[in-house]
């Protein structure tokens, strides 16, 4: 307990090292990445730190009232009039995960369900909590999910170099953390994100200290009942919290263990990921969506860190948040029964497949 006591100033002192080197190189939600990268190393080498549960999904609370601030209520509007738009991505990116995760389990890469699961689009925390319950490797999953995220995480930030507006100096700065806070503003937001993680643990939605945080947030912001203030401070703790609750859900075993399958997982990663590029080039082309917008909307990245990512882009954060909810919502209704149809079908080719005539 001591010793791990002593590896939090390690953490925090290295994360801000990283997080430091990645904000030089302009990297999207380097405050995500930096804090993740160095928690996988810790876990690598066998020197986990604990957090709290509580403190994650707080954290989540924080991202998910962060979206609500930056989706005006003529989102829904938005959707509601484009309403083939949204519908034809997101289920061409779930049919695209589900086909991936289904060859995966039929080439037998992944035991079970496992890959299909791994391959869901959606909050990667959510997808690796509801895989639990249907008999899959959680860390094998974990893994796929949060590779994922790195990858759609560094391909942002080649494409917001090519195509995103250059930084100006009011761009709002990572380390700008010292900016005045209206504190009874501030204290109200604190009571929505408690009150809104507490039911969400009542209900035990998966990602649902994300998701109903983003809708409480909504409700009081739009019906004027609270303005939400969160401080750039706040931020980046939240910001930490899931970048460290994320890669601290390695190990070295799961590492070695999904060594010798990544070359095929990058494969199927990439694939997928090139198809989301395939349906954000014709939102680019059809519907006039900026490249990177287009991109983070369909992405397969988790809900929670394409939110970061976003927020730390010159993109249309409600767009890209509504398509990314409205996705999660779909996959959190189908994806069991999906995952359930998928394995079954795949399970029944390997035995038919090895069965020997007689």
């Amino acid at each position: 307990m001591h010793a791990s006591f002593l590896r939090w100033p390690v953490l925090i002192l290295l994360s801000a090292l990283v997080v430091s080197l990645l904000e030089q190189l302009r990297l999207p939600a380097a405050l995500l990445l930096g804090p993740m990268l160095v928690a996988i190393v810790f876990a690598a080498h066998d020197k986990p730190v604990i957090i709290a549960r509580p403190l994650f999904y707080l954290a989540q609370g924080v991202v998910g009232c962060m979206i609500a601030r930056a989706m005006p209520p003529s989102i829904f509007t938005e959707i509601a009039a484009n309403w083939p738009l949204f519908g034809a991505a997101i289920f061409s990116v779930i049919i695209a995960s589900a086909l991936s995760g289904w060859l995966l389990t039929r080439w037998q890469v992944l035991p079970g369900s496992t890959a299909i699961w791994g391959s869901s689009p959606g909050a990667a925390a959510a997808m690796t909590l509801m895989a639990e319950n249907y008999d899959a490797d959680v860390r094998l999953v974990a893994f796929m999910q949060y590779l994922r995220v790195v990858i759609v995480a560094v391909l942002a930030t080649f494409i917001a170099r090519i195509w995103a507006p250059s930084p100006t100096a009011s761009s709002a700065s990572a380390f700008a953390i010292i900016q005045p806070v209206a504190w009874p503003a501030f204290g109200a937001t604190l009571l929505v994100i408690v009150a809104c993680v507490g039911i969400s643990r009542l209900l035990r939605l998966p990602a649902g200290a994300l998701l109903i945080s983003l809708a409480g947030g909504l409700l009081v912001q739009n019906t004027h009942w609270v303005k939400l203030e969160l401080p750039p401070v706040l931020l980046m703790t939240a910001y930490a919290l899931i970048g460290w609750s994320i890669g601290l859900r390695f190990n070295r075993a799961i590492l070695i263990y999904a060594a010798k399958a990544l070359p095929r997982l990058l494969l199927a990663i990439f694939s997928l990921v090139a198809v989301c590029c395939g349906l954000a080039f014709l939102l680019v082309r059809f519907a006039g969506i900026d490249p990177l917008t287009a991109y983070l909307a369909t992405s397969p990245g988790g809900a929670d860190s394409v939110a970061i990512i976003a927020a730390s882009s010159h993109v249309d954060l409600s767009f890209v948040m509504a398509m990314q909810t409205g996705r999660f919502m779909v996959v959190l209704l189908t994806g069991p029964l999906l995952a359930k149809w998928l394995a079954k079908r795949a399970g029944a080719r390997q035995l038919t497949g090895n069965k020997k005539p007689d």
